[in-house]
């Protein structure tokens, strides 16, 4: 089996660390932080490698590497990671689960978290670094950019484009042929029927902007 190491030590991690070992051709191996970030030396009865000192234990010609953070700061944290980690010469695989109803031949980046019961019609793109939750619909031609986070029973209806580091909440609908703009934040249960602006937060059961940016909100 293939060897990859998780970047993470959080719940996420955790599920990561579950899906590629019960669901792919992985073996997950040990875990990655910063230094500062570790407070034991295992998790999930794995070892937990400074991410200072990654390139020395699991090198990049031998090892696999996926980064699983949360939406912490609208995704920033993630691509954050994310970029640390390509630079350092990893290849990060995607995660697609054989429960995933993924129906695009379009090309998909690297580094995404797609989980059981996601429809993914004809057409669709996917960019790198994203996590789609369980259950979504996501309609034909819809083109999901970087570093998003959609949540569960979210509905993307079809030619929609979902800029990057988006969050997409619980339940929220989206029309057809609308761009949700970078840094969007919609909130669960959020019908929204036009295109939102940058950093706009969108709640329901009205879903207008609200005059605050995603990133004054603390999203973690």
């Amino acid at each position: 089996m293939k060897k990859i190491v998780i970047i993470g030590n959080t719940n996420n991690a955790k599920l990561a660390h579950y899906y590629f070992s019960n669901d792919s051709e992985f073996e997950v191996v040990g875990f990655s932080v910063h230094a500062k970030f570790i407070e034991t030396e295992s998790f999930c009865n794995l070892p937990v490698i400074a991410l200072e000192k990654l390139l020395d234990e699991y090198p990049p010609d031998t090892f696999f590497a996926f980064v699983a953070v949360g939406y912490t700061d609208m995704n920033r944290l993630r691509e954050s990671l994310y970029n640390e980690v390509k630079k350092m010469g990893y290849t990060l695989p995607n995660y697609i689960s054989s429960k995933c109803s993924f129906l695009s031949n379009e090309l998909i980046g690297d580094n995404n978290l797609i989980l059981e019961d996601n429809t993914v019609q004809p057409f669709v793109t996917i960019g790198s670094n994203n996590v789609l939750w369980s259950g979504n619909h996501i309609g034909h031609d819809v083109s999901i950019q970087n570093h998003c986070f959609i949540t569960s029973h979210v509905v993307i209806s079809g030619f929609t484009i979902i800029e990057n580091n988006c969050f997409l909440g619980v339940n929220s609908t989206f029309r057809d042929d609308i761009v949700i703009k970078n840094h969007s934040l919609i909130g669960a249960g959020a019908t929204i029927m036009s295109s939102t602006e940058s950093e706009g937060v969108y709640l329901a059961p009205k879903p207008v902007k609200i005059e605050k940016k995603s990133t004054d909100l603390k999203i973690s």
